[in-house]
């Protein structure tokens, strides 16, 4: 499966973005898909995770209440709901698939896309 982040911007802190993870492949199902963020000078952190058939979702605390994951497998698609951004969510979003259903670390994902940049000004 190849993957491909869009959406991203510069949007000012408070406001609201939707990425979205797009899949080529008839096996996007198969997959757990998570997001992850990877911010100037600091490694890369998961932020959420959902399962292949979108009936389990997990987050972050730092996201928890703000983010919300989702996917529709009939357009082979994820999306990352974010609202109430502030400066500190500013960073390259990637989404990753893998098999593993509370893979929540980078190394447990096998498939990466490219990142888009998310940056929240104050």
């Amino acid at each position: 499966v190849q993957l491909q982040a869009s959406g991203g911007g510069l949007v000012q802190a408070g406001a609201s973005l939707r990425l979205s993870c797009a899949a080529t492949g008839r096996t996007f199902r198969s997959y757990v898909i998570g997001w992850f963020r990877q911010a100037p000078g600091k490694e890369r952190e998961f932020v959420a995770r959902i399962s292949r058939i979108g009936d389990s979702t997990a987050y972050a605390d730092s996201v928890e209440d703000r983010f919300t994951i989702s996917r529709d497998n009939a357009k082979n698609t994820a999306y990352l709901q974010m609202k109430s951004l502030n400066p500190e969510d500013t960073a390259v979003y990637l989404c990753a698939g893998g098999f593993y259903s509370g893979a929540s670390h980078s190394d447990e994902y096998a498939y990466w896309g490219q990142g888009t940049l998310v940056t929240v000004s104050s």
